[in-house]
């Protein structure tokens, strides 16, 4: 298959701008940078950075999957070492550059032995290299020579990341989105099946459905992709045209999301089925939906539990009082008992944010003095005379302080 093929021929590292030996934390970071500087929705009417995103999905579809990967650089080192000469994979010449399996300057069994039979990677249908090479000595996973091959299965969707943001309250409390997607989606004429309205794919009588061919060469039996359907064993008559036969068309689109009470700043969403869609009819993806909070004027959090600090005045703190204070549903009375120390945190049972699980943190209030920025003649007086009788008590705030 042509997409396939191009596995061999893309530098899937260099379009995400990572090293062949990058973890997969930094293949995930660089793709997460580049699609959000590449998205369609920021670039609109650019051709150009909408190539560019759907190289870097690509690759990331190949390099995020351990198995995939695995494969990928196995492969492409064959290449580069000029065992495995096969400039076009599913063309007329074959492999070798000479139509076909050779010993000699070409590869060896032994250096494929992973990639065709039974290894860590796929053999036929598996979706991964062994769909690229097809099935040498009598197809992958060990089956004898003529045995039926399973058809190449549709292509999944890639997933998709999106971002969001919410005010510190909704967030708290919960609250419906409406986020705009521009992605491959399933087409609206053919509904993902790639044929015009009305028709249907049919199944390919030159390989009667397999997606390969079968040819015998010496000692060995040779299958590639069937030209006649492009190794998807079937075949379209006619293609829709919305979508060339793809089954896929990229569109804007309108998603309502609910977001769950008590989501978190930088928290990640998951959607089921509302990533990329697949190719001719296969599931699509998925689509990631990352949360950002802004700050609170009044409110902080810790896990479940809201933390708010209280301004009273000294008197206050000194003789109690009970002040009205906020919390997500409305205002509610709090006692300050008499000699509260400034910097006391006063906790409200079941005021704080809501949990999945039912019930709510705690609300948490600490009391700060405030200070007043000035007092007039007899508010001084007063705190003079305070000022003396709180000496003649023998009251020392700094008792035992410093030694």
């Amino acid at each position: 298959m042509a997409v396939q093929r191009e596995w061999l021929d893309r530098d899937f590292y260099a379009d995400l701008g990572v090293a062949s030996d990058a973890s997969a934390a930094d293949i995930k970071k660089a793709y997460r940078k580049l699609a959000a500087q590449l998205h369609p929705d920021r670039n609109p009417g650019d051709t150009a950075a909408e190539d560019r995103f759907k190289k870097v999905s690509e690759a990331n579809s190949v390099l995020s999957d351990a198995e995939k990967r695995k494969e990928y650089d196995e492969a492409r080192a064959l290449m580069a070492s000029g065992r495995f000469r096969g400039g076009d994979a599913f063309g007329s010449g074959g492999f070798g550059g000479g139509g076909g399996y050779t010993t000699t300057g070409g590869f060896d069994i032994g250096d494929l032995s992973d990639l065709f039979g039974g290894g860590a990677g796929g053999g036929a249908g598996a979706g991964g290299m062994g769909d690229i090479f097809g099935n040498i000595f009598g197809g992958g996973g060990g089956r004898p020579r003529g045995a039926q091959q399973q058809p190449q299965r549709p292509r999944r969707g890639n997933d998709l990341e999106t971002e969001t943001t919410l005010a510190f309250r909704d967030a708290v409390k919960g609250n419906t989105v409406t986020l705009k997607v521009t992605s491959p989606s399933p087409c609206t004429s053919c509904h993902g099946s790639g044929a015009k309205a009305g028709t249907s794919p049919k199944t390919c009588t030159s390989c009667n459905g397999s997606g390969f061919i079968h040819r015998d060469q010496g000692h060995f039996g040779f299958a590639e992709p069937d030209p006649e359907c492009q190794g998807t064993g079937t075949k379209i008559d006619e293609p829709c045209p919305d979508c060339s036969g793809t089954g896929v068309q990229i569109r804007p689109r309108t998603i309502n999301v609910r977001i769950p009470k008590g989501v978190e700043d930088g928290q990640r969403i998951r959607l089921t089925g509302q990533g990329e869609a697949g190719r001719r009819g296969a599931p699509s993806g998925d689509l990631y939906v990352t949360v950002h909070v802004t700050p609170d004027r009044l409110f902080t959090r810790s896990g479940n539990d809201l933390k708010l600090q209280l301004p009273v005045s000294f008197s206050e703190l000194v003789l109690g009082t009970t002040v009205s204070v906020p919390t997500l549903d409305g205002s509610v009375g709090v006692k300050i008992p008499p000699n509260t120390a400034d910097g006391r945190t006063l906790r409200l049972k079941g005021r704080g944010v809501p949990k999945r699980s039912g019930g709510a943190g705690d609300l948490l209030v600490t009391v700060k003095v405030a200070v007043p920025p000035t007092l007039d003649e007899a508010a001084t007086d007063a705190i003079k005379a305070y000022a003396a009788a709180e000496k003649e008590s023998g009251f020392d705030p700094r008792a035992g302080w410093g030694r």
